[in-house]
């Protein structure tokens, strides 16, 4: 018995169905295209995996990450960060986890299952190793997702006020065509601002002229209305 996919399953609210396909843009042509959902909200997922992850192994993981419905691949993806988050002492075991998220990109496809596991588990992983896997993800990874993740993972640095791989991996895709990297890119920019925001000024200065309106909006959300216009009309 797979505790976790049949209290996910327990859980399914048809009336949400509509709403969150039209949320996670799953119409034709669209980055979500295709795919299921449930009518689970983030907040009763929690509240699942809260419940459950000690009870789930890597075979029930297996079962719900490869899941058709959106929801289950999220549940399975936050309890993975449960498990990896209570087992600091144990490296092999917290290995194994990064091995799993790995070895499974190509069904974390959407911007929430990129966000709410990549930095709490890849980044935290990373914090005192080489981080050249985020590197190879932003430039060469074979999905706009995988490319998130190599960016979204920096924030766990951000917090531990280490900014530079996030800005060298915004520099990598400074250039990039999706829309939702733009906002990735920028949303990092800005936290890591947040630290120091005169080396994000100096970050800025020399590409604002090139890069992105959205990605720029993002990045500088937080300085004051008037500055923002001025670096908007550079």
């Amino acid at each position: 018995m797979n505790k976790l996919y049949d209290e996910m399953l327990r859980h399914a609210d048809p009336a949400q169905v509509e709403g969150l396909m039209r949320f996670f843009k799953t119409g034709p042509g669209q980055y979500g295209e295709g795919d299921t959902f449930l009518g689970i909200k983030v907040p009763v997922t929690r509240e699942v995996v809260k419940s459950c992850w000690k009870d789930v192994d890597f075979k029930d993981l297996e079962e719900c990450v490869t899941c058709r419905y959106h929801e289950v691949r999220l549940a399975s993806l936050l309890t993975l960060v449960e498990i990896f988050s209570h087992n600091r002492k144990n490296l092999k075991l917290q290995k194994e986890c990064v091995g799993f998220y790995l070895s499974h990109t190509d069904s974390i496809n959407n911007w929430d299952l990129v966000d709410l596991s990549c930095y709490p588990l890849l980044g935290t992983w990373l914090l005192d190793k080489d981080r050249t896997i985020l590197y190879d993800l932003a430039r060469n990874g074979k999905t706009v997702w995988e490319q998130r993740i190599g960016m979204v993972s920096t924030m766990q640095f951000i917090r531990h006020g280490q900014t530079a791989d996030t800005y060298a991996i915004a520099d990598i895709l400074i250039d990039h065509p999706h829309d939702l990297i733009h906002k990735a890119v920028g949303w990092l920019l800005r936290e890591a601002g947040k630290r120091d925001v005169q080396a994000l000024k100096d970050w800025l200065e020399p590409r604002c002229h090139a890069m992105p309106r959205t990605m720029l909006r993002y990045a500088i959300e937080k300085f004051p209305e008037s500055e923002r216009r001025i670096w908007l009309n550079r």
